[in-house]
């Protein structure tokens, strides 16, 4: 069985350059094919042995068996690390940790409004690749995104090609923070969009994003009817160490790794201070 505390072997075979602070990294094991099964949602512990280790979400689908991705954005030591990067480097993956969205129960069958802002985008690809690839076991599907440009617009050639081919029967709906040249959709914040686009409250809705986003689409939810039953967000940037021992992931009496980091609002009692 696998051991999700011991850290496997993987190879980088290909890497991506979205935005201007963020990199897709695939990950395969020696030999080829995933390190490990994961369900969307999850996270893998990814370490360069001597510089540190940092969880990140696994952006690839479960659907997907030949390799995992992760898009990161450089913010730190580790994540400079990993920028600098080459194709065919090892490093050492770990995992899946934390709760994943309950795409197969609570939210089969139903209608999915997916809202994400900047790289929130990214713990959300995994979960509507999957429910793309298993179109027929959920209702309509509404995709809100948003970041601070054009070109901060993560996976947007996917996006496009993918996402907003008309056979996927998905509602995309892009905006960006300020208007600009090459720019001929909509301008707004995520939260403001989201009320101007004015939802039913008939949705279950999955949210991640810039803690002060999530704050701001909380309420604009609450204003349009939805209950916070409804809704689901993802904490894992809170995660350190996956396995619930050092104590720096919690909320109120919850632990993000061992709780989450998938969470329905109604399920946390407080938020926690950074919103």
């Amino acid at each position: 069985m696998h051991d999700n505390i011991i850290p496997m072997l993987g190879v980088v075979t290909e890497i991506r350059t979205d935005t201007p602070d963020i990199k897709t990294f695939r990950v395969e094991a020696i030999g080829g094919g995933k390190c490990f099964e994961h369900k969307p949602g999850q996270c893998a512990m990814l370490s360069i042995p001597g510089v540190g280790e940092a969880m990140f979400s696994i952006t690839s689908s479960p659907t997907v068996k030949d390799y995992q991705e992760f898009s990161i954005k450089k913010c730190g030591c580790l994540t400079e690390w990993l920028h600098q990067m080459d194709v065919g480097q090892q490093i050492t993956i770990r995992g899946p940790y934390g709760k994943p969205f309950p795409v197969d129960d609570a939210l089969l069958g139903k209608d999915l409004l997916f809202i994400a802002g900047g790289v929130g985008l990214a713990p959300l690809h995994s979960v509507i690749n999957y429910v793309l690839d298993n179109r027929k076991n959920y209702g309509k599907v509404d995709i809100v995104y948003g970041s601070r440009s054009k070109e901060d617009l993560l996976d947007l050639p996917e996006i496009q090609s993918s996402w907003m081919d008309p056979k996927n029967d998905m509602n995309v709906h892009l905006t960006i923070d300020r208007a600009q040249d090459n720019w001929d959709g909509h301008v707004a914040f995520v939260p403001t969009y989201v009320k101007e686009l004015g939802f039913d409250p008939d949705k279950n809705v999955l949210v991640c994003g810039p803690p002060i986003m999530i704050k701001f689409v909380l309420q604009a939810l609450t204003e349009l009817g939805f209950e916070k039953t409804q809704i689901y967000t993802t904490m894992e940037l809170r995660m350190k160490c996956g396995v619930g021992k050092c104590g720096r992931c919690n909320i109120g009496d919850k632990y993000v790794c061992k709780d989450g980091p998938v969470f329905r609002f109604d399920e946390l009692g407080e938020l926690p201070s950074e919103y």
